[in-house]
């Protein structure tokens, strides 16, 4: 006669056979730099472990590599305390980040866990290290998404879906432009990841760029720059898995990452801790293979979108260093901050003649497109001819696309300014391109 087992003792045995009632503990052997070496436990490369230090303190790390029969762990969190024997022990699971429908109005740390003061119960975790969607599965980018900027909307239209790179020097008004997206977008949702800023800055742009409004549809990952580095590479997969997480509920998101920079430096850091070779400009080869990995992640799939817009901060106003040329060649666009336009006054200092998005002339109609390339083209007449007409060299009537230039060119760059607290609606904007390019004709 078999024997029937209840549904809950069934779970109980179930839960006890995944139980493991030995801890096998390892030993902090080694400690250089960043990195800590253990001897054991059993773990595998991923692994979350963690080490108790002197004060009993639990701090997390995670498995980065293995030499010599050694474990080499990097931690999460500073190790002040950690000392050699201090046991470490394996949780047999990599990192994941909580997630649920309230996470919009909230601010959360590199790893996902909210640094605003308020409760957050997750509905789910999802893996930090997904996977792209098929290539075969995305949906093909043809609607257009206005982000409410003037200057991007008209010259260099988004898609729904679309990767785009935010090219600047420092100061130059990156952060600016990325909280005036993020209150404006038509995205239902803002996943804004800040990696490696100032402390002082996080608050700053919270309250005055993104604003009350922005915030409200917004889940801000932060890492600022005196965090360990493991922490800062974190914060980049954990702003792409909420959004995946967000986009697979059928939601429109728009993910902003400040700066892909920062990012890349604290994966040199974690790569020549652990022994890599230096490559372009002291980079080692994971940044390179990195950047790759997690952009792709971004775009359209079967049930929603994600358009990624991602800052490059580049090292001394070269916009061809190696990170802004590889960041360059994947993403689907750039728009390029000018330091001499943000020198004139001029704000959002976007310099349209070099930036370009890929898929404008898939998401704009022909009208749209002929009046943003007539009008590119006044503009590049005229800076062509700018030291002329400054030095008064140039006489009038001398070329009629140079008099036409000079005549339009304050109308042009009033349509390209725009304030801080000024929305531009889409239909708005291109009525106004499209009015601008009839007074030229007429």
């Amino acid at each position: 006669m078999k024997l029937e087992v209840f549904a809950p003792v069934q779970w109980l045995q179930e839960a006890l056979s995944q139980t493991d009632f030995i801890t096998l503990n390892g030993k902090v052997e080694k400690i250089i730099g960043l990195t800590i070496e253990s001897a054991g436990p059993e773990v595998f490369l991923g692994e979350v472990c963690v080490i108790r230090n002197l004060g009993g303190a639990r701090i997390l790390c995670e498995v980065v590599g293995f030499k010599d029969n050694r474990i080499i762990l990097m931690p999460l969190e500073e190790f002040e305390g950690v000392s050699l024997g201090c046991p470490v022990s394996g949780t047999k699971h990599t990192l994941d980040v909580g997630v649920g429908e309230d996470m919009l109005s909230r601010v959360f740390d590199g790893i996902g866990r909210p640094i605003d003061g308020k409760p957050f119960f997750p509905k789910s975790y999802v893996s930090l290290n997904n996977s792209p969607p098929n290539p075969l599965v995305r949906a093909r980018i043809k609607e257009p998404l206005p982000v409410g900027v003037r200057a991007i909307d008209a010259f260099t239209t988004l898609g729904q879906g679309q990767r785009i790179g935010i090219f600047s020097g420092s100061g130059v008004g990156k952060s600016t432009t990325m909280g005036m997206i993020a209150r404006n977008t038509r995205a239902d949702v803002n996943v804004i990841g800040l990696i490696g800023e100032r402390g002082r800055e996080v608050r700053e742009f919270i309250e005055r760029d993104l604003g009350e409004e922005g915030l409200r549809r917004s889940t801000v990952v932060v890492s600022t720059s005196d965090q360990p580095a493991l922490m800062r590479v974190k914060a980049l997969y954990t702003s792409t898995s909420i959004a995946e997480y967000f986009r697979d509920r059928g939601l429109n998101v728009m993910l902003m990452v400040d700066s892909l920079t920062r990012w890349s430096m604290a994966q040199r850091e974690l790569g020549l801790a652990i022994g890599e070779p230096p490559t372009t400009r002291g980079y080692p080869p994971s940044v390179f293979a990195g950047l790759p990995k997690v952009l792709e992640r971004a775009g359209n799939s079967d049930k929603g979108s994600i358009t990624g817009i991602y800052t490059v901060l580049v090292e001394g106003d070269d916009f061809n260093e190696p990170i802004s040329d590889t960041v360059r060649g994947i993403v689907d666009g750039h728009i390029i901050l000018s330091r001499k336009l943000a020198e004139g006054n001029h704000f959002p200092a976007i310099d349209v003649l070099a930036s370009i998005s890929r898929l404008m002339p898939e998401v704009a109609d022909k009208e749209h497109l002929k009046a943003a390339r007539t009008l590119k083209d006044l503009i590049s007449t005229y800076y062509g001819a700018k030291d002329l007409i400054d030095v008064g060299a140039y006489k009038e009537g001398s070329d009629t696309k140079i008099d036409q230039a000079k005549k339009y060119i304050l109308t042009i760059n009033g349509f390209l300014r725009q304030e801080v607290s000024d929305k531009a609606v889409f239909e708005e904007t291109l009525e106004k391109l499209k009015k601008i390019l009839q007074t030229i004709q007429s």
